[in-house]
C-alpha cells in the first residue's frame, strides 16, 4: 500500500465534506428537510399534464337513465370490471384481454386510484374504457344526498387529476341499480347514464375460474354488459376461456361506449 500524505488527507477531508453537503441538498438525510421523514407526502407528478385528456361521458340519446345492455341485433358484448384490489392482477386482466385483442371497461374505486395512481393511464393507454366506481366502494343506495355526492364527486376529482376526464361511466357501489337520488346526483356531476349490467359472473364470491366462465357463458348474449372484478385470481384464470368462448361464438368483446354507438 502506497504511503498517504497530508495532501492526499485533506483532499478526502473535502470530498468527504461534499458528499454531506450534497446529501442535505438533495434530501437524502432523515432530519426535517426531508418532506416524507418530516411526516409530509410526496406529491407524485401529474399524469394528466404528460398525456391527452381521457374522453369525457357522453349522452346516448333514447337510451334509459340506467343501461344494462347494449343493441341485441349486434354480436357485441362488454366485460366490465370493478377496479378495486391487488394491481398486480389488474395488470394480468388487461394483459390477457389485449393478448386476445379484447377491449374492457374499468369503473375505478377512488381510493383505489390514490394507491395506484399509473392505473389510470394504463387502462387508457390499452385502449379500454375507465369509469367511476365512487370513492370508497359503499353502499351508496342508502346514502343521504350529501354522502353520495362526496362518493361520486370525490372519485371523478381522482379520475380528472390522473387523466384529465372525470371518465366516461359511473357505476354505483355495492348494488347493480342506483336509487333515483343516486341517479341524479350522478347526473349533476357529469355522468348522463348509470352503467348497470344484465350479467353476474358473481366472481367476487371465488367460486373458481370455471364456474366464472360457466356463469358468464350460459347467460351472455348479444349486447351483455358482463361485471367482473379485478382483485380475484379467478377471474384472470376464467378470462383465457371466457374470451375464446366469446370468439367461438362470433361475439366481440369491446368497450361500452364501442358498445353503445
Amino acid at each position: 500500500m502506497g504511503r498517504v500524505t497530508t495532501t492526499d488527507r485533506r483532499g478526502a477531508l473535502r470530498f468527504g465534506a461534499g458528499l454531506t453537503a450534497a446529501a442535505l441538498t438533495t434530501g437524502c438525510s432523515t432530519t426535517a428537510h426531508d418532506p416524507v421523514a418530516a411526516g409530509h407526502s410526496a406529491r407524485p407528478a401529474d399524469p394528466a399534464r404528460a398525456a391527452p385528456p381521457a374522453p369525457a361521458p357522453r349522452a346516448f340519446p333514447g337510451l334509459p337513465a340506467q343501461i344494462t345492455h347494449g343493441p341485441r341485433d349486434r354480436p357485441r358484448v362488454a366485460l366490465t370490471f370493478h377496479g378495486q384490489g391487488d394491481p398486480a392482477i389488474a395488470h394480468a386482466v388487461l394483459k390477457e384481454a389485449e393478448k386476445a385483442h379484447a377491449k374492457v371497461t374499468v369503473l375505478a374505486v377512488g381510493t383505489w386510484l390514490d394507491e395506484h395512481p399509473a392505473v389510470a393511464r394504463r387502462i387508457l393507454d390499452g385502449g379500454h374504457d375507465l369509469g367511476n366506481h365512487t370513492l370508497h366502494h359503499r353502499d351508496i343506495d342508502a346514502m343521504s344526498e350529501a354522502e353520495a355526492r362526496a362518493e361520486i364527486a370525490g372519485c371523478a376529482d381522482r379520475l380528472h387529476r390522473l387523466t384529465g376526464s372525470i371518465g366516461t361511466w359511473f357505476r354505483p357501489s355495492r348494488t347493480p341499480h342506483a336509487t333515483p337520488l343516486v341517479e341524479r346526483v350522478a347526473r349533476s356531476v357529469g355522468y348522463p347514464h348509470v352503467l348497470s349490467y344484465d350479467v353476474d359472473s358473481l366472481d367476487f364470491t371465488s367460486p373458481g375460474a370455471a364456474a366464472v366462465t360457466r356463469k358468464v357463458t350460459s347467460e351472455i348474449r348479444d349486447g351483455s354488459v358482463v361485471s367482473l372484478h379485478f382483485g380475484y385470481a379467478g377471474t384472470v384464470a376464467a378470462l383465457p376461456a371466457l374470451l375464446e368462448d366469446l370468439d367461438r361464438r362470433g361475439l366481440t368483446a369491446v368497450t361500452t361506449t364501442e358498445l353503445l354507438t
